[in-house]
């Protein structure tokens, strides 16, 4: 029988130590004829990135030794950095931004000099001896120069494409003769507006006069690619989805109301891959929940594929057969390999070894919910989940409302231990798809135009509100959190509305001022379109940064930051700190040596989300069931 326990004091199986020491982020994939590699991130070595190869029988090798961290600093947020072939792979490391040569004979062999750039979203042009990649230049003074450039094997460097602010997706023609990329401008985001470009390499590997093929201004190209017979495709939104399409003289658009892109917040991301000229596998969101189909690409046929996965990250396929990420509902993500003519499934790597009590698992509840100004919006809802345990039936179990980061961003139904570490406790969560978010087509991700803090945050609490009214949580204990981004939800819910008792602020935002002044370039013009032009809109910054308005603050927060956070610097937490310390309010402060934006680190990793879990405990006033070390509150 379970123990009858309140909510929030409940024990559980799924610990810090089983999310920090027995589980891995799987990264991106890349084959080489019947090799496979990918990167998977390890908390527990320091939070390196490493390089991973399995051969064809199944024997598994760490391809970088520690303390080398595949990782690249383009955009800050990096993403694809690696690329098989030859027997081996090249890669960033991310300590000294050089490419290295790692073939599983030895130490990994640098390929390019030390200085001030990094590379990403690497590719093999193997015919003429090099690679091409994205490079960012960081040795100018001002703002780092983005470029396309051809990295010959024995370390040489020549620009092949420069003179936008951003590149990306840059794509080989399987004959050799063409490079196809996207680039785009300030101040647009890769979801706002971009340019699918086209070019042919001259004698000397050198481009000749470039054409733009789609996009513009108002038009987001997503990941171009190469059918084996040499026809380009890519995915556009013009139609108000990003939907799939095939360049040339008869072009034609796979339409259908579904979302077949993403937010291009880091290098290689993929959502479709070639079986063949006829076939390619698609992952799609429909309203927002992402399924997997074979397209026809004659026809425009597009059968359905019955599988139990809900997320297909990093879509790659060679030889017939297919690897992906894939999330389920109910266990940790895993690396797939799939063979769709044998209908055939294997798991080559699970990001977690443990087998949880199908009990004790909190499956997300899509639930649609009425916002502001008559709307609707979408989130997924997990109740307390826990095996061994049972509240009393009188009492309701506290909210925890998660804000996404981005804001241009998803929250996934797929399983996240760092949810169901809440839910196994008693805490139920409600993970917010806000207008701004993408999956539901271009429309619902312009609703934050010029509304960042406004929108997102009456989503979240109408998303609270409606989960109390329907009597599923505690309105009395409800609090919210959120990273970078989402701090910012969090912050402005907190100082603008009087909905939670309690809230956590990581990495995230409370002058959106300082932040135009003191952040990367990618992100350096994104407030123009969610706030407004900097400085004419200067009125309008001031107006939603919660630092100018901490007399609205009347609760507790607690803020957690990375030290060496080029993207949201710590200054922006701790402005915050001290203005709610001379306002007396209850407010806890944890600051990561040697950590960026986000935290990987299994100790931070650990004690983030245990300080969280004490500040809860404090704040709505129960003990939780596990040993863990209290957090400091200030004020309370």
């Amino acid at each position: 029988m379970p123990e009858i326990a309140p909510y929030g004091t409940w024990r559980s199986e799924i610990t810090t130590d089983l999310i920090t020491q027995g589980a891995v982020s799987l990264g991106q994939v890349g084959v080489d004829d019947d090799t496979v590699y990918w990167t998977e991130l390890r908390p527990w070595e320091a939070g390196r990135t490493v390089l991973v190869r399995r051969s064809a029988d199944g024997a598994r090798a760490d391809m970088t030794p520690s303390p080398m961290n595949v990782r690249s600093r383009v955009h800050e947020y990096g993403g694809l950095c690696f690329v098989a072939g030859r027997g081996g792979a090249w890669f960033v490391n991310g300590s000294d931004n050089r490419i290295y040569r790692a073939d599983g004979t030895g130490r990994p062999v640098p390929v390019t000099r030390k200085g001030e750039v990094s590379f990403a979203d690497l590719i093999l042009d193997e015919d003429r001896e090099r690679l091409i990649a994205v490079r960012e230049d960081f040795s100018g003074t001002g703002e780092s120069s983005n470029s396309i450039v051809a990295i010959g094997f024995d370390g040489s460097v020549s620009v092949l494409a420069q003179g936008a602010d951003f590149y990306a997706f840059p794509r080989l023609s399987p004959d050799g003769a063409d490079l196809a990329w996207v680039e785009w401008r300030h101040p647009n985001m890769p979801w706002d507006g971009t340019e699918l470009k086209l070019s042919a390499f001259d004698a000397t590997g050198k481009l000749t006069d470039p054409v733009t093929i789609a996009g513009g201004m108002r038009e987001s190209i997503f990941q171009p690619g190469w059918s084996p017979g040499g026809e380009l495709y890519y995915v556009s939104d013009r139609s108000g989805y990003w939907n799939l399409y095939r360049a040339g003289t008869t072009e034609r658009h796979y339409a259908m109301e579904a979302e077949c892109g993403l937010p291009l917040w880091q290098f290689g991301m993929s959502t479709y891959a070639f079986l063949n000229d006829e076939q390619a596998v698609l992952a799609h969101a429909v309203d927002g929940e992402w399924r997997l189909g074979i397209l026809n690409l004659d026809t425009g046929a597009l059968d359905p594929v019955a599988t139990d996965y809900v997320s297909f990250n990093g879509l790659v396929a060679h030889g017939g057969k297919v690897w992906f990420t894939g999330g389920l509902a109910d266990a940790p993500d895993q690396l797939v390999e799939w063979k769709p003519a044998q209908a055939d499934w294997a798991v080559l790597r699970r990001s977690s070894e443990t087998d949880l009590d199908p009990s004790s698992i909190s499956k997300a509840q899509t639930i649609r919910f009425p916002t502001a100004d008559g709307r609707q919006a979408y989130a997924y809802f997990y109740p307390p989940a826990n095996a061994a345990f049972h509240a009393p039936d009188t009492e309701r179990p506290p909210l925890i409302v998660k804000g996404h980061g981005g804001p241009t961003g998803q929250s996934s139904n797929a399983l996240a231990l760092k949810i169901q570490y809440w839910t196994s406790r008693g805490f139920a969560v409600v993970d917010v798809n806000y207008g701004g978010s993408t999956g539901y087509g271009r429309d619902y991700r312009q609703r934050l135009d010029g509304k960042w803090g406004v929108v997102d945050v009456e989503d979240c609490v109408n998303a609270a509100r409606y989960l109390a009214d329907q009597g599923m949580v505690d309105g009395d204990r409800m609090a919210i959190t959120g990273g970078s981004a989402g701090g910012f939800t969090v912050l402005s819910a907190l100082t603008f509305h009087d909905v939670f008792k309690a809230g956590c602020s990581a990495y995230g935002i409370g002058d959106l001022e300082a932040l135009t002044r003191d952040t990367h370039k990618f992100e350096s013009r994104y407030l123009d379109r969610l706030v407004g032009e900097w400085p004419e809109h200067a009125d309008l910054y001031r107006r939603r940064s919660p630092i100018h308005h901490t007399e609205l603050l009347s609760c507790p927060v607690i803020f957690l930051q990375g030290a060496d956070d080029k993207v949201v610097p710590p200054n922006q937490a701790e402005s915050m700190v001290a203005a709610l310390k001379e306002k007396g309010l209850p407010v806890a402060y944890l600051l990561f040596d040697g950590e960026g934006h986000g935290f990987r680190r299994a100790e931070n990793v650990r004690r983030a989300l245990e300080a969280e879990l004490s500040f809860y405990a404090q704040v709505f006033g129960f003990t939780p069931g596990d040993g863990i070390e209290p957090v400091r509150i200030e004020n309370l």
